[in-house]
């Protein structure tokens, strides 16, 4: 319990601490125009009020992270709270934050453009084409496994043969229903339904995160915490599954995210003053961080540790939707439980559209298509649907995950390293991006050989030695840049 209030208490105080350092950093200034005024459209450019904006950016780039990858990464033990305390802190929230400012800065311009930028145009054209793909893989787990959630918990006795060896009906149902949101909500203005019932939806999940704690604090005799007392890896398969780089790819929404950089410009188009970045950019990030601090302490509390957590990860095929299903029903009783699960499908669901979104409007930044009719937003939503939907039919969801997991990371440690190279530009402390972008590299190169769903390479100090090398050709390239 100790460690995890430390954690906690840390995290609270960064955003009042660092979070305020990095404002002077980015030279922060409410006179400043704001691209809701200066590129106002009535679609995608719109004034919304700063609470609103938080609780949008919050189920934003939430979604199943620090649930889900947060309960799996547990199974590593409580070495998971250091990853999110100090990657949410100085890696994650900072790269929200000054991703965020530099959109604000810039427009509201998409991700790849500012890459492009900064790093150049063969840079701009790998990452108009990485991040569209990493958006529909987004896209399409955030619509299977609320899904899977839903139909866990409705009978459909008239259709219990499964439609096929990946999905049943009731699945198939909720999420023809699913895509069916996905799809107003991609090409309506965002005040029409994302404004408006985002809020709702947010405080939903600050409600679930609410009513862990409390399930984890009031009952200490049942639910015990385990303490950090070293950095044992205490995964079913540790041998396969080190902690460097598996937990860090793991837990990703928790500490840092490449996807939360491609949803900011979505908020960036709708806030009304730079004073609001903070707040927005690195009080969400910070919050995601506390979600999933207290989600990883309860995974391994219900299950009696991280040892018990690997036995129940076993027993229910790595299913995370089922997992939290049975934590929340047993910890909060039958009459609060629903709210935990309507928290998790609306953390989900609500990532998923945006990431859509965010294709959208990243397809139209890179062909120059206006987004001012609706037939226009149509036709380039509509083959980003078509492709999510044969991912989710043709791949299952672990295998969706772990690609969406390393791709995602793989655009963090890119935007780390945009993020330098605009520090350098404008003369201010270069460390800040540096030695998060060299880190986070390392940890998606190193992946590469150490994963068994990449090259698998069992010799451990040649993987690292590879991954080693791999990095430091990144790092002389992307330095280039720098100087």
């Amino acid at each position: 319990m100790i460690t995890f209030l430390v954690c906690l208490v840390a995290l609270v105080i960064a955003y009042f601490t660092y979070g305020r350092y990095l404002e002077k950093v980015c030279e922060i200034d409410a006179n400043n125009p704001v691209p809701s005024k200066t590129h106002y459209d009535g679609v995608d450019y719109l004034p919304l009020p700063r609470w609103k904006i938080f609780l949008i950016q919050l189920l934003n780039i939430a979604g199943l992270g620090p649930i889900f990858g947060a309960l799996l990464g547990a199974a590593y033990g409580p070495v998971a709270f250091l990853w999110i305390t100090f990657g949410g802190i100085f890696i994650g929230a900072m790269h929200d934050f000054v991703a965020g400012v530099i959109s604000l800065k810039m427009s509201g311009l998409s991700l790849p453009e500012i890459i492009g930028k900064y790093l150049g145009n063969g840079t701009r054209s790998f990452m108009r084409v990485a991040t569209l793909l990493l958006m529909v893989l987004v896209g399409a787990v955030f619509m299977s496994q609320p899904a899977e959630l839903i139909a866990a918990n409705i009978s459909i006795p008239a259709l219990e043969t499964p439609m096929s060896e990946l999905m049943s009906w009731e699945v198939f149902l909720v999420l023809m229903l699913i895509l069916l949101y996905y799809v107003l909500a991609t090409v309506m203005p965002i005040d029409k339904i994302i404004g408006r019932f985002y809020p709702i939806f947010g405080m939903a999940v600050l409600l679930m995160a609410v009513a862990i704690f409390f399930a984890l604090i009031l009952n200490t005799d049942k639910y015990i915490i385990p303490e950090l007392t070293s950095l044992r890896n205490y995964n079913a398969n540790a041998d396969k599954f080190p902690i460097v780089p598996m937990l860090f790819i793991t837990i990703a929404c928790g500490a840092i995210s490449g996807f939360h950089s491609t949803q900011s410009p979505v908020m960036a188009r709708c806030m009304t003053n730079e004073k609001q970045s903070r707040s927005i950019f690195y009080g969400a990030m910070i919050t995601e961080s506390i979600i999933a601090l207290i989600w990883a302490a309860i995974a391994m509390a219900f299950w009696g540790g991280a040892q018990g957590l690997n036995e129940a990860i076993a027993q229910y095929g790595g299913s995370a939707a089922r997992m939290v299903n049975i934590i929340s029903a047993e910890t909060l009783g039958k009459y609060i439980s629903p709210f935990v699960v309507v928290g998790v499908v609306a953390c989900a669901i609500t990532s998923g559209d945006t990431a859509f979104r965010s294709a959208r409007l990243i397809a139209a930044d890179m062909f120059g298509i206006s987004q001012a009719g609706l037939l226009k937003r149509v036709l380039v939503s509509l083959p980003l649907f078509m492709i999510g939907m044969l991912i989710i039919f043709a791949l299952p969801f672990q295998t969706i995950w772990s690609y969406f997991a390393w791709m995602n990371q793989s655009l963090a440690a890119i935007t780390l390293w945009c993020i330098a190279v605009y520090l350098r530009k404008h003369g201010k402390p270069l460390l800040i991006g540096l030695l998060p972008a060299v880190f986070m590299t390392y940890v998606c190169s190193s992946y590469v050989f150490v994963s068994p769903m990449l090259m698998g390479i069992e010799n451990r100090i040649l993987a690292y030695l590879l991954g080693g090398i791999l990095t430091l050709l990144i790092t002389a390239l992307a330095y280039r840049k720098i100087k």
